[in-house]
C-alpha cells in the first residue's frame, strides 16, 4: 500500500473512495467489488492499445474504449493483465466505441477482484483526473503534515532529556494506541497506552520473542512495528496494537518517525555509557595495578562499589580465535548481569581485552564466572578466580593471580576454563617464574629430544613417558592405559631410558621429567 513506482506519492486514495467523488456520482461499479479497498495513487488515461508498457502499480486507468474496438475478444485477458501489474481498478466508457464489456471480461473482474467502473458519458477525463489527484494530494499534505508535527514532537522529547518512555508515551497519545519499545531479543523497554491494549502488545511481543520470529511486515491490521537501527546494528522496534480499528499508513508513518527517534535515544544512552565506562575502566585499572592514590575507597563508593570488605578478583580474558570487538562488549554485558545479580556492590569494568570484575568474599565467584559464560552463546572467555583479599592494598595482588589462573586454567583445560588459583597446584609455582626462557631451557635440558613436536615417534614417546609417571610406574596400569602390550611397553621403557636416563630407579630424575611435562602443559603462558 505505500510503495510507489516513483517514490513521490506514498499514500492514496481507495477505489470505494474515489466512487465517492462528486464527479463519480453516477459512475457505476460493474465487477470486482471484493477490491474497492485497493489504493489509487496515480491516474492513467488508455490511449493506445499496448498500454501494458505505460502503466505503474496503484494506477486508475481511465479509458473510453476506443484502443480496444478492433480487438473485444481480448478483454478478458487485459484484466488479467492489468492486475498482474498491480492496477488499482478500469474505468471504462461505453457507446462511443464499445457498446458493451464481454461477460468474460466481468467474469475475470469479479473472480480477480479488480473493480470495473463504468463512467457516465458527460463527465470528461480532466475532471476526473483533477478532482481524484486533488484528493490524493491532499490527503498525502494532511498525513505528512500530522507526520511531520509528531516528528517535531518527538525531537523535543529527546531535546528535552527524555528517554524510551517518553516516546512510547507520546506515540500512544498520537495514535490513541498502546505502543511498546523491545530491545534487539524483543524484551519489552517501555510501554504506554490503555492497559488492556498494552496487555495484549506484550502477548504479541512475548510470543515473538519465544519464537524468535520477525514481527508481520507492515502490520496484520491491528499490530504493526518498524525497526529501530542505529549505528548499523538492530537495538529492537517500535510496535503498536489497535483493539479499536486497523493502523494506517499514517499510522505506520508516525511509528517509523518513532523509530528515528529511538534511535538517536539509544545513540545519546551509548555514548554516556560509553564515557562512564571509561571512567570505571581507568579508575580499576590504577586500583589493580596500585596507582589508585588516595580515598580509593570513597571513590569507589561513587560507582557503587565496596572495595574495602574481604573482596575476590575474577579475571575473564576472551579466548583465542574469538571476533575481539563485539564479543567484548557482549562479554562485559554478561559480566555486569551476573554482578548484579550475585554482589550488587561488586565493581564491573572492561579492559582492552579482559574483564575484571570484584565481588565479596560472600559471593562465590565460580558461579559468578559460570552464570557469565552461559549468557554469552557466540563465544569463549576463561577466567581466573583470585585468593580473597582484606583491603584495597591487596587487590593488585589478587589481580596478578586471576590472570595467571585464567592463563594457567585455558591451557590445562581449554577454552571457557574457570580455574581457582589456589587449585593451580605446581603449576601455580610455575606460573610465578617470570624467566620463561629459563624454564624452556629446562625442558630441553630434561627430555632432551622428546621436548619437541617434529618427530611423531618422540611425541608418541613422551605420551608414554607422561603415562608411567602419572601411574607411578605401574606397567599393567600403564599398558591398560595406552592398550599396549606388556611386552611392548617394557620395550618402550627400555628405549625411554637409554634416551633420558634411569629413571625408573632414580626418585629425583623423575621429579624433574614431571616439572618438565608440566611446563610442556604450560607453553605460551
Amino acid at each position: 500500500m505505500r510503495l510507489a513506482s516513483t517514490g513521490t506519492i506514498l499514500h492514496g486514495v481507495s477505489v470505494g473512495e474515489v466512487l465517492g467523488v462528486s464527479t463519480l456520482a453516477d459512475a457505476r461499479l460493474i465487477a470486482g467489488r471484493a477490491g474497492l479497498d485497493r489504493i489509487v495513487q496515480r491516474l492513467n488515461v488508455m490511449e493506445v492499445p499496448d498500454i501494458l508498457a505505460w502503466v505503474k502499480p496503484h494506477e486508475l486507468l481511465l479509458t473510453t474504449g476506443y484502443p480496444l474496438r478492433n480487438t473485444p475478444q481480448s478483454l478478458d485477458r487485459l484484466v488479467a493483465d492489468l492486475d498482474e501489474r498491480g492496477l488499482a481498478a478500469l474505468a471504462i466508457k461505453l457507446g462511443r466505441y464499445l457498446d458493451e464489456l464481454p461477460g468474460e471480461m466481468v467474469e475475470q473482474a469479479d473472480r480477480l477482484g479488480f473493480p470495473l467502473i463504468l463512467l457516465p458519458n458527460d463527465v470528461g477525463f480532466d475532471d476526473i483526473l483533477n478532482q481524484v489527484l486533488t484528493d490524493i494530494l491532499n490527503r498525502q499534505a494532511a498525513i505528512l503534515a500530522r507526520t511531520e508535527e509528531a516528528h517535531r514532537a518527538l525531537v523535543q522529547i529527546v531535546l528535552a532529556g527524555g528517554g524510551m518512555r517518553e516516546v512510547t508515551a507520546e506515540v500512544a497519545g498520537l495514535l490513541q494506541v498502546a505502543v511498546g519499545a523491545t530491545d534487539a531479543a524483543g524484551h519489552l523497554l517501555a510501554a504506554a497506552g490503555e492497559s488492556a491494549q498494552v496487555a495484549r502488545l506484550r502477548e504479541i511481543n512475548a510470543a515473538l520473542a519465544r519464537t524468535q520470529a520477525a514481527p508481520p511486515a507492515g502490520g496484520d491490521g491491528h499490530y504493526a512495528a518498524v525497526p529501530v537501527v542505529a549505528g548499523g546494528h538492530h537495538h529492537g522496534r517500535i510496535a503498536a496494537y489497535s483493539a479499536h480499528g486497523t493502523l494506517t499508513p499514517s499510522d505506520i508513518g508516525i511509528l517509523e518517525r518513532a523509530a528515528t527517534v529511538a534511535a538517536l535515544v539509544i545513540t545519546k544512552q551509548e555514548a554516556v555509557t560509553a564515557v562512564e565506562s571509561k571512567y570505571r575502566a581507568d579508575f580499576l585499572r590504577d586500583v589493580l595495578t596500585g596507582r589508585g592514590g588516595l580515598r580509593v575507597a570513597e571513590r569507589a563508593q561513587a560507582f557503587g562499589w565496596d572495595v574495602e570488605r574481604p573482596v575476590s578478583v575474577l579475571v575473564a580474558e576472551i579466548d583465542p580465535d574469538a571476533e575481539e570487538r563485539p564479543l567484548q562488549d557482549r562479554m562485559l554485558a554478561a559480566w555486569q548481569a551476573a554482578v548484579r545479580k550475585h554482589d550488587p556492590r561488586g565493581a564491573v569494568a572492561g579492559f582492552s581485552h579482559e574483564v575484571v570484575a570484584i565481588v565479596g568474599a560472600a559471593a562465590d565467584p565460580a558461579k559468578v564466572a559460570r552464570d557469565a559464560l552461559a549468557a554469552v552463546s557466540d563465544g569463549t572467555f576463561s577466567t581466573g578466580l583470585s585468593r580473597v583479599a582484606s583491603g584495597v592494598d591487596a587487590l593488585p595482588g589478587a589481580y596478578g593471580q586471576a590472570l595467571k589462573a585464567a592463563r594457567v586454567g585455558r591451557q590445562l583445560h581449554g577454552a571457557g576454563a574457570v580455574a581457582h588459583f589456589d587449585e593451580l597446584g605446581v603449576y601455580r609455582l610455575l606460573s610465578l617464574v617470570n624467566d620463561t626462557d629459563e624454564l624452556h631451557a629446562f625442558v630441553r635440558e630434561t627430555l632432551g629430544p622428546l621436548a619437541g613436536d617434529d618427530d611423531a615417534e618422540n611425541a608418541d614417546l613422551r605420551r608414554t613417558l607422561q603415562a608411567l609417571l602419572e601411574t607411578n610406574l605401574n606397567v599393567a596400569e600403564t599398558a591398560r592405559r595406552l592398550h599396549f602390550h606388556y611386552n611392548t611397553l617394557r620395550y618402550r621403557i627400555g628405549k625411554l631410558e637409554r634416551m633420558l636416563g634411569n629413571f625408573t630407579e632414580d626418585a629425583h630424575l623423575r621429579l624433574n621429567l614431571t616439572l618438565a611435562l608440566h611446563v610442556l602443559r604450560m607453553r605460551g603462558i
